[in-house]
């Protein structure tokens, strides 16, 4: 089991600033490597200091390649609260990212386990992950990598938890179908170049204290950067019990 480099800051401000400074090393030691970053509250912070680095010639993310990380089934880009509008709206957008450097799932596509096998090319045509941006469930979720899924999942389609739906309203304006989502697998995550997890505030405690605790279960996804041999993990004050 390796190592965590845990770094506890003082607030969410200071932990993006901190989970930045990695970001943009990295985008500089390898400014045409993909790379992945989850959608939420937590990343975007991260995000949103990436594209002022980019507009401030710090960094050029329209050299480098992106894969999404999840997706509601049923929604896409032009759904309000989607992963993809996400996405477009922090990251490809400001940064004006042409759409051929960014590979998503088609979520309302009729052939899924293509869109997955899709996901899975493309990311072993670019030589791996060189990066993945993580936030993380109040149920321990990576991604839409849910409580009890298989470690040795690439990427799949998964039955969503009854959490996950109910937290994941806050995405959305009107009543969505949030009974499944599409996701890389935590294979994606474990044979990452580098990961790196955010996490913020009280209602992560459990999920971060299990992470930097306890013993790596599939009831808490989390809990496998614990055998990632470069994952690095900036939370706030209030996340750590």
């Amino acid at each position: 089991m390796n190592a965590l480099n845990l770094k506890v800051l003082a607030d969410y401000e200071t932990m993006s600033d901190a989970a930045t400074a990695l970001v943009i090393e990295t985008f500089q030691r390898a400014p045409e490597g993909l790379y992945c970053f989850a959608g939420g509250d937590t990343p975007v912070g991260t995000l949103r200091r990436l594209v002022a680095a980019h507009k401030a010639g710090e960094i050029d993310l329209q050299k480098a390649y992106f894969v999404e990380l999840d997706e509601w089934v049923g929604l896409d880009g032009d759904d309000e609260g989607s992963c993809l509008n996400y996405l477009e709206t922090e990251l490809f957008g400001p940064a004006q990212i042409d759409p051929s450097h960014y590979h998503y799932f088609h979520a309302k596509s009729a052939d899924l386990e293509g869109e997955c096998r899709a996901a899975d090319l493309f990311i072993k045509q670019h030589g791996g992950l060189e990066l993945i941006l993580l936030g993380v469930g109040v149920n321990g979720h990576l991604g839409f990598n849910e409580p009890g899924v298989s470690f040795e999942n690439y990427a799949h389609i998964i039955d969503l938890d009854s959490t996950t739906q109910n937290v994941g309203q806050k995405y959305f304006t009107k009543e969505v179908d949030r009974t499944k989502g599409i996701t890389l697998g935590i294979k994606h995550i474990l044979e990452a170049k580098t990961a790196i997890l955010v996490a913020n505030g009280e209602k992560k405690q459990t999920a971060i204290t299990h992470l930097i605790e306890e013993k790596v279960t599939a009831e808490w996804p989390v809990t496998v950067l614990r055998e990632h041999t470069n994952a690095h993990i900036f939370i706030d004050k209030l996340a750590h019990s």
